[in-house]
């Protein structure tokens, strides 16, 4: 079987590490667990494959901006001679919390520009797609800078642990299934571990070393 895994994202340094861009690094995540082949410019996208327990994904970055990814959606599913339930959608969510993730069999594009066009050109919404939260502590007005601004020292941790299970999340659909990866995925909440306390013991211990 062969997937293709779509990461939403705009090109371009301006665009690195920006919290639209979280489709890009969870693809990035995928290609760089299963060591894929590197990174190639094709037609509409960056492009790389990597094979998976006998799946085969095709892992696109498409160059095309966020608001016209349809193209590059479009473009591959038909020269990969697949079908909507082989493809994967990957995107950040403004209406999730961050360390929460969203896998949908289809549904509406919820104010997602890059949704929005894949909706217009494949004339459906009913494709698979993976929603990662973003969160929302913005002040009224400033949507777009928070939106297209870098995560924040504090945040970066947390984003490394939510791209490592989103691309658990894409290998879970590819092998065990939508319905499945949907019902693992959806229930839990990646969050940091926590601080490990120092124990009675060891505080009594370095007292003593003290003395």
């Amino acid at each position: 079987m062969k997937y293709l895994i779509v990461g939403l994202g705009n090109v371009g340094a301006d665009y690195a590490n920006t919290r639209h861009n979280i489709g890009f690094d969870v693809v990035d995540e995928i290609a760089h667990s299963l060591n894929a082949e590197g990174w190639t410019h094709d037609r509409h996208c960056y492009r790389a494959e990597a094979k998976y327990k006998g799946r085969i994904f095709v892992l696109i970055k498409p160059t095309t901006y966020m608001n016209l990814s349809g193209q590059a959606v479009r473009y591959w599913l038909q020269a990969e001679k697949l079908e909507r339930s082989q493809l994967m959608v990957i995107l950040d969510d403004l209406n999730l919390p961050l360390g929460k993730l969203r896998l949908r069999k289809k549904g509406s594009a919820g104010g997602h520009n890059g949704l929005k066009n894949i909706e217009e050109i494949l004339q459906t919404d009913d494709y698979p797609r993976l929603r990662i939260g973003i969160g929302n502590d913005f002040l009224q007005g400033q949507q777009v800078d928070f939106v297209l601004g870098r995560w924040t020292q504090e945040e970066a941790p947390l984003v490394q642990l939510v791209a490592q299970a989103a691309a658990g999340a894409v290998k879970d659909f590819a092998f065990i299934g939508l319905e499945r990866a949907m019902n693992a995925v959806n229930a839990k909440i990646v969050a940091l571990p926590a601080p490990t306390l120092p124990t009675v013991a060891s505080e009594t211990e370095s007292n003593s070393n003290e003395e």
